[in-house]
């Protein structure tokens, strides 16, 4: 199982280096357009789509390929950031609240609708992030996934009081705090090394101090390790509602494309909301 998990991020990594770091935005853009077809497609498979799921990714991708020939990936709405933002927190919060046994009550067209748009978003929001700046976009990658690391040695060593368990046992309060904590030192981290070093861009966390001082920086960064929690967590939530481990086997040892994404879904496009301010 580690052989394949290494030897999946590799091959991936040759993939995504070259087309983050690339001068244009196209390639990150359309790269990260075909993975979010194949999350549509395991979105439609978790929610009982049947054969419909392929049609799921196939229009998923053409919604974003339409909003990248309109130039949205340069310039995109901003309602379109707190649209999502509005829905992840409050429909977030509510399924969360209804379970594992909750969710299949809600109308198939419905979840699946919603998950598309979802996956749009986000897709257009990491496509806006890079236009951005490669400084940009890292800063809100690393925020995840430091929040994601923290949370899960915190939650080894500390871990006591679950926080969701009808839905994913292994994670507890503790587990939260420590990646909150993980994200503001990375967010401490961050501010010196823009400082410090010229980039392309300046990162999340300068732009946020600067609009927003410590403390806000500080509220935000902790609100979008949330964030980052909840999108695993509603990822969670649709998998156990539909009784798989993993939203597919796409990715030898690691899953499905959702099963990498789900807690950058969220925080992606509340973060160009709350820099939109």
């Amino acid at each position: 199982m580690l052989k394949q998990r290494v030897i999946t991020a590799l091959v991936l990594m040759c993939f995504l280096l070259p087309a983050l770091f690339a001068p244009m935005a196209w390639p990150f853009a359309v790269l990260s357009l075909v993975l979010i077809a194949a999350a549509g497609w395991e979105w439609g498979r978790l929610n009982g789509a049947g054969a419909a799921a392929v049609a799921m990714g196939v229009v998923l991708a053409m919604a974003c390929a339409a909003a990248l020939w309109a130039g949205w990936g340069d310039a995109p709405p901003r309602l379109a950031w707190w649209l999502a933002t509005l829905v992840w927190v409050l429909g977030g919060t509510y399924a969360l609240r209804g379970g594992p046994t909750g969710w299949p009550l809600i109308p198939a067209a419905a979840r699946g609708a919603l998950g598309l748009v979802l996956l749009w978003t986000a897709w257009l929001a990491l496509a806006a992030a890079k236009s951005i700046g490669i400084n940009f976009i890292l800063s809100v990658f690393c925020l995840v996934w430091a929040a994601d690391i923290a949370a899960y040695f915190g939650g080894k060593a500390f871990g006591k009081r679950k926080l969701a368990p009808a839905i994913s046992p292994g994670k507890s309060w503790e587990g939260v705090w420590s990646g909150m904590l993980g994200a503001l030192v990375l967010a401490a981290l961050w501010l010196w090394l823009d400082s410090a070093f010229k980039t392309d861009s300046l990162s999340l966390y300068t732009r946020l101090y600067a609009r927003f001082g410590f403390a806000g920086l500080a509220l935000i960064v902790v609100f979008l390790a949330a964030m980052s929690v909840l999108g695993d967590l509603f990822e969670s939530l649709v998998k156990r509602a539909a009784g798989a481990k993993d939203s597919s086997g796409l990715l030898p040892g690691h899953g499905g494309v959702l099963d990498r994404v789900d807690a950058l879904l969220p925080v992606f496009p509340i973060t160009l909301a709350l820099i939109s301010i």
